[in-house]
């Protein structure tokens, strides 16, 4: 890819320019197959225990909570850990035993029960107990409780969100020229533990239609082969697809096919709407890639595009506004630091995404922030590499993000252009998972479920997916 202007210039036609500049060449070809795991639920139906367990719920609520029928941003609540909690005796647990927790300062009658138990020790002050003959693990924790001890299941867990793609972290690597690269932001904004609560609730991580407004998408790339719909924006032939095609990956590459990137969401639904070429897009080819979008039932649009300032463009804030009765509309913040958020990102109501480098405990050094007379804020933000061409001191190459590259390929890259499609992505899962969420509820979920352990707004995909299944 070829490197788009940052700066307008003075033009009479509006052109936006892509977030992200800078292409390599670096590709390696890996075929790949379609799996297409199908969603069940959503519906209001009542959610299995063991999903309620996991999102936070005693019972099934009907509707929907005062704050999100107001579209205020809802965040998540953690228990006190030394809280005693009721145990799920229909979660994964082994069969035949019971844990035993302590047994300092109890009865007579309890210790007795005690003394007639096998009792083995498992870890500082767990015991584990046989259970008697003739009688279920819950009936038999029952006994004991009545008596004074503390107990609970030997419960069973398994691997968070394991797939068998090259590039999931833990796996065996994607190599980009000289370097073995891993997807490692799927672990820091905790994509694999959402998968695994949409698996404990019978869900799989299926999205709703999500559009890229971007360059056009490479459809015969092996990870977006037969994933992708073509809207009414187009742009001729040849038209180069590297920055559309690595967002698209993020959000939808295939996953768990053994070969490849993992996609956010499985079996994605990808429209795309070609509005972006080296040189940038216009006005009227965007708001046209934005209606085209609503009209197809988009419930995601995200734009990895925009310009440094406020441009006044009435025509393309219009269609903005407009999408957001539907769609969750997710918005690249920019590349640069000293020039305030972007346009269309500093508009109210859509999720400005910033990005954070090769930790997650400040932004990128390009990533566009508060400033230059703009006070919009970044709403959320999610890893986009270290080294947006070569821009940030200290930062290498092996630092930026694993991404789909142009014929049939794969490519390092760093940007907020890539940084929005994972917001993009999560807000697919929601919504997917919950049909009842409007947009607005949907942004407010999703703003509120960030991770705030650095300061920073980190997007959280795992607290967002149990927000949107809590309110059924």
């Amino acid at each position: 890819m070829h490197s788009a202007a940052r700066k307008l210039g003075t033009l009479t036609t509006v052109k936006f320019s892509l977030l992200l500049c800078s292409g390599l060449g670096l590709a390696l070809l890996i075929t790949s197959c379609d799996q297409s795991p199908k969603t069940t639920g959503g519906n209001g139906s009542t959610l299995p225990a063991a999903c309620q367990a996991a999102i936070g719920l005693s019972n099934q609520a009907a509707d929907l909570n005062p704050a999100l029928l107001s579209g205020q941003a809802v965040t998540e609540t953690t228990s006190d850990p030394g809280t005693q909690t009721t145990p799920d005796w229909t979660a994964p647990h082994v069969a035949g035993e019971v844990l035993v927790i302590g047994n300092g300062n109890l009865s007579a009658q309890a210790m007795s029960k005690l003394n007639g138990l096998k009792l083995t020790p498992v870890a500082t002050g767990v015991q584990r107990a046989a259970t008697p003959g003739g009688q279920t693990d819950q009936v038999f924790a029952g006994t004991l409780r009545a008596a004074g001890l503390n107990v609970q299941p030997n419960f069973i867990y398994h691997a968070l969100g394991m797939v068998n793609d090259p590039g999931f972290p833990g796996n065996s690597g994607v190599v980009v020229g000289q370097f073995k690269m891993f997807q490692t932001y799927l672990t820091r904004t905790r994509v694999p533990q959402a998968w695994n609560t949409l698996a404990t609730c019978g869900l799989t991580p299926q999205g709703v239609l999500t559009a890229m407004v971007d360059t056009p998408l490479e459809s015969a790339h092996s990870e977006l082969k037969d994933r992708i719909t073509m809207g009414a924006a187009r742009l001729p032939a040849g038209t180069e697809t590297g920055h559309g095609t690595a967002g698209a990956g993020l959000i939808g590459a295939n996953t768990n096919n053994g070969s490849g990137l993992s996609g956010i969401v499985w079996n994605a639904q990808l429209l795309s709407e070609e509005v972006l070429d080296a040189g940038g897009g216009t006005t009227s080819q965007i708001a046209l890639g934005i209606e085209d979008a609503v009209s197809r039932g988009a419930g995601v649009i995200n734009l990895s595009l925009g310009e440094a300032g406020t441009t006044g463009d009435t025509v393309l804030t219009n269609a903005i506004v407009k999408a957001q009765q539907s769609a969750v509309v997710v918005v690249a913040a920019g590349n640069t630091p000293n020039q305030g958020v972007y346009y269309p990102a500093n508009l109210p109501g859509v999720i400005a995404v910033g990005s954070t480098g090769s930790s997650d405990s400040a932004l990128a050094c390009y990533s566009a922030r508060p400033g230059n007379g703009i006070a919009r804020t970044l709403d959320i933000v999610a890893p986009g590499g270290a080294g947006y061409k070569g821009d940030c001191s200290g930062a290498t190459l092996d630092q930026d993000l694993l991404l789909l590259g142009p014929n049939n390929g794969y490519m390092l890259d760093a940007g907020t252009s890539f940084a929005a499609p994972q917001v993009s992505a999560v807000a697919a899962l929601m919504r997917a998972a919950n049909p009842k969420l409007t947009a607005s509820q949907t942004r407010a979920l999703l703003i509120g479920s960030v991770n705030r352990a650095s300061g920073l707004p980190l997007l959280d995909a795992n607290a967002a997916v149990k927000a949107a299944l809590r309110a059924y």
